[in-house]
């Protein structure tokens, strides 16, 4: 049977992080919980579960941290968990068959990842597969008879353990903030992280938020971003252009998406303009339209948020049957179970 190594980042989590634990009783041989900073009952709760904690001075890296977690495991896996994850019965009885029956080749175990509240999340998706075990020590392999090679890319497990995200509060302010400070700084930020900065502030960044990142996302748009890069640049900066009623920048960067293929999130803004405007047939038509694009930030602005818009146009178009069939569309509206 494998052996594994919990690992684990907190701070301030005295809320869930006995529910975590609880449900992660023997499934590990070894715990390893890394407190950035606690001010709450945050270790006395681990210490009732683990003599394995340790104190990480926090420099807004969540990397760093999780880089320090990893480097005290000493099992075969190491399996990465936040505080407001839970493994229910099914799930944890699935995690200790993968124990038993694991390749010793495979170096990666996906599991999906489940947004049990999901709308409070900014993520587009109701569960998607994610890295969680990782082998801690990789063993090198030569591959190919002749011209040989020394295999690069690990070896993936998609398994079918769900494990389910169930917090009690969200940290997109924290994560914002972070982010911000970062870009002032003139952090360059991967792809990746690019695109969450952008749609955690079109998602749930306050008014202040967006004005104060103005002139980050305008920098990058104006030294050729180009394809997605580009497209979350126009639509942050389209949102940001609608609320300090700057007409002209709303347009600039709402029509400059017109050669990439304009997205449901500029024709959700789109219809936003118009129907303040009082000009309650255009944004009829461009909501929707938004039903008819696809999204680069927001799943909702094709999906839900569009139609609850279009039943409102409707029901001040004096047209209640027609908003009534809209309103009955958005309340059905769910995202999709999984990401691609």
């Amino acid at each position: 049977m494998a052996t594994v190594s919990i690992c684990m980042i907190v701070k301030n989590e005295q809320k869930v992080l006995q529910r975590c634990l609880e449900s992660l009783k023997g499934l590990y041989e070894e715990l390893i919980i890394v407190d950035t900073g606690s001010t709450d009952n945050t270790k006395n709760i681990a210490s009732a579960y683990t003599n394995k904690i340790y104190d990480f001075i926090w420099i807004d890296d969540f990397s760093a941290a999780r880089n320090f977690a990893f480097s005290l495991c000493t099992q075969q896996y190491i399996y990465t968990v936040d505080a407001d994850e839970v493994l229910n019965e099914t799930n944890r009885n699935k995690f200790l068959l993968l124990k038993q029956n694991i390749l010793p080749e495979i170096e990666i175990v996906q599991m999906y990842y489940v947004n049990v509240h999901n709308e409070n999340s900014v993520y587009n998706f109701q569960k998607e597969l994610r890295p969680k075990l990782f082998k801690r020590l990789r063993e090198f392999e030569w591959i190919d008879p002749i011209h040989e090679r020394v295999r690069l890319q690990p070896i993936v497990y998609d398994s079918d353990i769900e494990i389910l995200h169930m917090p009690e509060g969200e940290h997109t302010n924290r994560d914002l903030t972070i982010l911000t400070k970062l870009a002032q700084q003139g952090k360059v930020f991967s792809d990746t992280l690019f695109n969450m900065y952008a749609r955690e502030l079109f998602k749930a960044g306050t008014t202040q938020q967006l004005i104060t990142n103005k002139n980050y996302f305008l920098n990058v748009f104006e030294n050729n971003a180009l394809g997605e890069k580009r497209q979350l640049c126009q639509i942050i900066l389209s949102k940001i252009a609608l609320i300090e009623n700057d007409t002209h920048s709303f347009l600039k960067h709402c029509l400059s998406q017109k050669a990439e293929g304009i997205t449901s999130e500029i024709c959700c803004l789109l219809g936003e303009y118009f129907y303040n405007q009082n000009d309650i047939q255009e944004g009829l038509s461009w909501y929707q339209y938004a039903l008819e694009t696809l999204p680069c930030i927001d799943i909702h602005c094709c999906g839900d948020k569009a139609l609850f818009a279009i039943a409102k146009c409707f029901e001040l178009l004096g047209q209640q049957q027609q908003a009534q069939y809209w309103l009955q569309m958005a309340q059905n509206w769910t995202p999709p179970e999984q990401s691609d």
